[in-house]
């Protein structure tokens, strides 16, 4: 299967920064095991920084454990940094309590992994879409109809529950979901790697034709970097906590400077072998 995107043509300008890292340490404490000491030290993240322009299709990839999540909670403001700072559109994200953060729930909305356990089972369809628009108090109007339209599900589904769909439907109701306060970006935990095989590719198509359509910014955490090559124009490469290489997913594809990157490439089945 071709690629989505590639190395943007030379001449084109470095789009403006819509989400900046810089700095970013994560430490956690393991449960102590004396009443002496502290438990031990747990560096998730190394002073991680990175930037996403605005329209960029940005791609983190890593195995589990390499501190990926642990970026991605830190970016949406899930979790707190032991040090670092965190911006987005220009405005500290860091420091702010959760009651001043009203412009980054509405701006970034997140696509988790396993949509069954992140759509609460006792709710319709169409509570589900409109609830991100409730919480923000913002208005219902027709926004479920069109948004379970652009996610390829017919209008019937809204009166449906969860459980009612298949994974990749339900996908599309997370997705459905996300887009629902029309953020300025959207970020994607690995969204296809709880789905079957011969469904994983559709979703895949959806996410970047809607970030196309859209205009947004898509932040992309996947294990597998083919998957990411198929949606992303650059690549973030993360290991031990600390991003090891970055670049044009192309360049990073084709050459990759880093050991760990080139066991990635080597260790993964590539998207052509599920088509």
């Amino acid at each position: 299967m071709p690629t989505r995107a590639g190395t943007p043509p030379a001449d084109r300008p470095e789009p403006e920064p819509l989400i900046e890292a810089r700095g970013l340490s994560r430490v956690y404490r393991r449960p102590r095991t004396s009443l002496l000491r502290p438990g031990a030290a747990v560096h998730a993240l190394r002073d991680v920084s990175l930037t996403v322009g605005r329209g960029e299709r940005y791609g983190i990839v890593g195995e589990s454990g390499s501190g990926k999540s642990t970026l991605l909670r830190l970016l949406c403001a899930l979790d707190r940094p032991t040090a670092g700072t965190i911006a987005f559109d220009g405005r500290p994200v860091t420091g702010r309590p959760e009651r001043s953060l009203r412009f980054l729930r509405e701006n970034l909305q997140i696509v988790f992994q396993d949509p069954m356990s992140s759509l609460d089972p006792r709710m319709r369809v169409r509570d589900l879409v409109a609830e991100p628009l409730v919480a923000l108090g913002l208005p219902v109007g027709g926004r479920v109809a069109e948004l379970l339209d652009a996610v390829g599900l017919p209008a019937g589904a809204a009166d449906r529950y969860p459980h009612q769909f298949s994974g990749g439907q339900r996908q599309r109701i997370a997705i459905a979901r996300a887009l629902a306060p029309r953020p300025k970006a959207l970020v994607a935990d690995e969204p296809v790697s709880a789905l079957d095989v011969s469904v994983r590719g559709q979703i895949l198509n959806l996410l970047a034709d809607l970030v196309d359509e859209l205009g947004l910014t898509l932040v992309f955490v996947s294990h597998d970097l083919s998957v990411v090559r198929h949606v992303c124009e650059t690549v973030a490469v993360m290991h031990q906590g600390e991003i090891v290489e970055s670049g044009p997913v192309d360049e990073v594809w084709a050459a990759p400077a880093h050991p760990y990157t080139r066991a990635l490439l080597e260790a993964v089945p590539t998207l052509e072998e599920w088509t």
